[in-house]
């Protein structure tokens, strides 16, 4: 199964942001990584910066270049803006579902629950990450997977309400997928639109 599993911390001061979850290094060292990092003038040309925005959304979400082209294709032939679209597939992948009810702290670990066999859909063990949730779906924790410490510890003080397309269910630990998010209410800082043209050209 492809992923990043490089040095997460430099591609997060690459950017300037905490794209994996909270980051030490970055808090200390909020600078580009290099022996001149810190001396570094910013100077991209346009290509440059549209190519730094799909890369951002690629580390974000944990894609890889081909499964983000894929899913640019897909956005593409839906009615609807293509970079919200686009947005809406990486949100209802069903790793990144996981990790936005709480039951994970990081996409990472959301993604090993999922290929643990830790999750269910509608009741119904999938442990294939980039499995699209659809509308109307229950995404919970297997029932004997429960207790397991790192599920228990990233719920604990969680607010359920911040994500307003997932319903959560204390009974079932999971929550349902109520309809794809609108764009201003997915909190990444991603300029969907420099892909779009990226793309275009």
């Amino acid at each position: 199964m492809a992923r990043y599993i490089g040095p997460k911390s430099r591609i997060a001061r690459r950017f300037g942001e905490a794209i994996f979850g909270p980051d030490k290094v970055l808090s200390k060292r909020n600078f580009a990584p290099g022996q001149h990092g810190n001396n570094r003038r910013k100077k991209s040309s346009e290509y440059g910066l549209m190519l730094a925005e799909k890369q951002k959304a690629k580390y974000t979400y944990g894609v890889l270049e081909r499964q983000f082209r894929n899913l640019f294709e897909k956005a593409s032939t839906k009615s609807g803006v293509t970079g919200e679209v686009l947005l809406q597939l990486l949100e209802s992948r069903l790793d990144n579902v996981v990790y936005r009810l709480g039951i994970a702290p990081t996409r990472a670990a959301a993604r090993q629950l999922v290929s643990h066999k830790h999750i269910v859909v509608n009741g119904q063990v999938v442990n294939i990450p980039s499995y699209t949730v659809q509308p109307g779906q229950v995404v919970s924790v297997r029932e004997k997977s429960k207790s397991l410490e790192v599920v228990d510890a990233s719920l604990a003080g969680f607010n359920h309400s911040k994500y307003p397309w997932i319903q959560w269910d204390e009974n079932v630990k999971g929550g349902t997928f109520l309809h794809m998010p609108e764009r201003a209410d997915i909190p990444e800082n991603i300029k969907e639109q420099m892909i779009v043209e990226l793309y275009s050209k």
